[in-house]
């Protein structure tokens, strides 16, 4: 089984990537974390705290960060589904995240691509979504630390989405060997 995770701040291009991937190879597939509270519901999996208490309880949460006033949830039994059907790509903002992925699924062969770009490209590209909390994401962006011990790193600055997938794609192959 393999999975990617594409770490990095907001407005990296996570997203754009991920597309990109799934067009170059259809096997690739967001996975779409739980979410519960206010914001942007595209990409999310919408559910209540208590359904997240619930998965808690039961130890099925594998990693929960919280932010913009929500609750984002990686949880176990959607992943594990997940890993058997097709390549998830998950999309991670914390190194203890990462962590928490590879460690709560050893047996899972993680390509780990540390996606990112300048601040002042991150900065254009948010206030073009006009979501309306840019100084919020500009803060999560400065509290996004590098992850040094990424598979790959891609500045989507300089790479285009396309070759970003390629180069990923790529490096999922030498996984499979």
């Amino acid at each position: 089984m393999r999975g990617v995770i594409l770490y990095g701040p907001p407005a990296a291009g996570k997203d754009t990537i991920t597309r990109a991937l799934r067009d170059l190879d259809p096997a690739c597939r967001l996975f779409q974390r739980l979410k519960a509270g206010p914001g942007r519901t595209a990409g999310y999996r919408m559910t209540t705290v208590e359904h997240i208490d619930q998965l808690r309880a039961a130890g099925d949460v594998v990693w929960e960060n919280h932010r913009y006033g929500a609750v984002y949830v990686v949880d176990r039994p959607t992943l594990e589904a997940d890993l058997i059907d097709h390549i998830p790509v998950l999309h991670l903002g914390q190194v203890d995240a990462v962590q928490a992925v590879r460690s709560s699924l050893p047996d899972v062969h993680w390509l780990t691509v540390y996606v990112h770009c300048a601040r002042n490209i991150a900065r254009n590209r948010i206030t073009a979504r006009a979501t309306g909390d840019t100084a919020a994401r500009l803060r999560a962006w400065d509290e996004t630390a590098p992850l040094p011990d990424a598979s790959l790193a891609i500045d989507t600055g300089t790479t285009s989405p396309a070759d970003a997938a390629r180069r990923i794609c790529e490096h999922l192959a030498q996984l499979a060997v």
